[in-house]
């Protein structure tokens, strides 16, 4: 048993400077490479965090403002609606005017027109009625005079 021990020692004392060149490599390697590998590691997922973040934002930036276009176009087409909405009613408004005056004048037409006939009518009755009684005597006289002949 002291052999061995003697033995695990040896090899031990052998293993030290392996040991040792182990240390120093892990700490090298730890300082050399690991740190500035983790260092930018941590940089590239905050600039990729960033990027995200601002990519979002942007996003949201980009939602706000269709909304905003769209409450714009909203609006605009509601105006227009309006607008039309007046025009016809204008236009309505004007058309019954035009109907209104074309049957008023239609009226006063119409009355003119059988006033003119009454006054037509009655100047007929009297010009019948005086040419009548010359009619009858011209028509008594022809047939008086036909008999005696």
């Amino acid at each position: 048993m002291e052999q061995t021990l003697q033995s695990l020692a040896g090899i031990l004392l052998k293993a030290i400077p392996t040991i040792c060149l182990l240390l120093f490599l892990y700490f090298y390697f730890k300082l050399m490479l690991f740190g500035p590998l983790t260092k930018v590691l941590k940089q590239r997922d905050a600039l990729t965090a960033g990027t995200k973040n601002a990519a979002e934002e942007s996003l949201r930036s980009a939602e706000r403002k269709v909304e905003e276009y769209e409450a714009q176009m909203r609006d605009a087409r509601a105006e227009v609606y309006r607008e039309q909405e007046e025009l016809r009613r204008g236009w309505l408004a004007e058309q019954t005017a035009q109907v209104v005056e074309a049957r008023e004048s239609t009226a006063a037409s119409t009355a003119r027109a059988r006033e003119q006939m009454a006054v037509e009518m009655a100047a007929a009755r009297q010009t019948l009625t005086e040419s009548s009684g010359a009619l009858a005597d011209q028509i008594a006289t022809a047939l008086l005079t036909r008999r005696a002949r």
